[in-house]
């Protein structure tokens, strides 16, 4: 069951040839998806996060390039479409986020996933104050507490985006889109680790949470919960919802493995293997 958890991440910053010919290597319906963004640095998150998807799919799946069928939820959450490959994994599912200088892809076999980065981008224009007090409702009272008593500004942002970054992979998890309500999703910690979180001042059992600083001012968070909290145009994608205890409690605990750090080249090279495997 350990072989369906994957961490894989993709420092863009210095990526700046082959964009054409990663392009190529998606299937054609996924192109326009990609060049709808107007920015190249918005095209190359894009990019790079479909290809993570087909990449991962297949290197632990091992399903032929071709024959991947990868959907989205009205909501925007992508989910595979493989009822005929009878998949070892019970609830294989995946989801990827991108922000800064990063994309990267989480998957569990049993549980929900959620994944979200943020970059510690300091505003422009305004005050951290300023640009944080529009969020206040999306917090807490003991969350938002924290955050505006963190210390100097540069610390108060960091907070910010750490909370956030939290939340975001909550919802990212159930499916739903939505960032109502977040204000009952509460957030606690211990150095930021051994974090917990409670919805109404009830102890959320059924989830995991993870939060890792990555590379320079980014930071990365994992959501792993129940299926039957995803929304339910999700619900509806999942292969099953229903676990005894045991079994979902066995998937609930399973090692919180380490981010594989990929460049483009060498996501490229796999998506190239798995592309060939369709000809043997």
């Amino acid at each position: 069951m350990e072989e369906g958890v994957r961490r894989w991440v993709v420092d863009i910053s210095k990526w700046d040839n082959d964009f054409s010919f990663a392009l190529s290597l998606l299937p054609s319906h996924e192109h326009s998806s990609v060049s709808r963004f107007v920015k190249i640095e918005d095209r190359k998150r894009a990019l790079i996060s479909r290809m993570l998807q087909y990449a991962l799919v297949h290197h632990v799946l091992n399903i032929p390039f071709h024959e991947i069928i990868i959907k989205r939820t009205l909501e925007g959450k992508p989910f595979l479409d493989c009822d005929q490959f009878g998949l070892r994994f019970p609830n294989f599912n995946f989801n990827v986020s991108h922000h800064g200088d990063y994309v990267a892809i989480a998957s569990e076999p049993v549980c929900l996933v959620g994944l979200d980065i943020v970059s510690y981008a300091v505003p422009h224009g305004e005050t951290i104050m300023e640009f944080i007090q529009f969020f206040s409702s999306y917090f807490s009272t003991l969350e938002w507490d924290n955050i505006v008593n963190a210390g100097p500004s540069d610390h108060v942002l960091i907070e910010f985006y750490r909370y956030w970054s939290l939340k975001e992979a909550y919802v990212k998890a159930i499916g739903s889109g939505l960032t109502e309500g977040l204000n009952r999703v509460e957030f606690s910690h211990t150095s930021w680790t051994n974090i917990s979180a409670k919805v109404d001042g009830k102890i959320m059992t059924d989830w995991r949470f993870w939060l890792f600083e990555l590379g320079e001012r980014h930071c990365v968070s994992i959501a792993r919960g129940h299926p039957m909290s995803a929304a339910m145009n999700y619900r509806t994608t999942l292969k099953k919802v229903d676990f005894t205890e045991d079994e979902y409690y066995q998937g609930l605990h399973l090692p919180s493995v380490d981010f594989v750090k990929l460049d483009v080249e060498q996501l490229i090279s796999l998506l190239q293997k798995a592309f060939h495997c369709k000809h043997a």
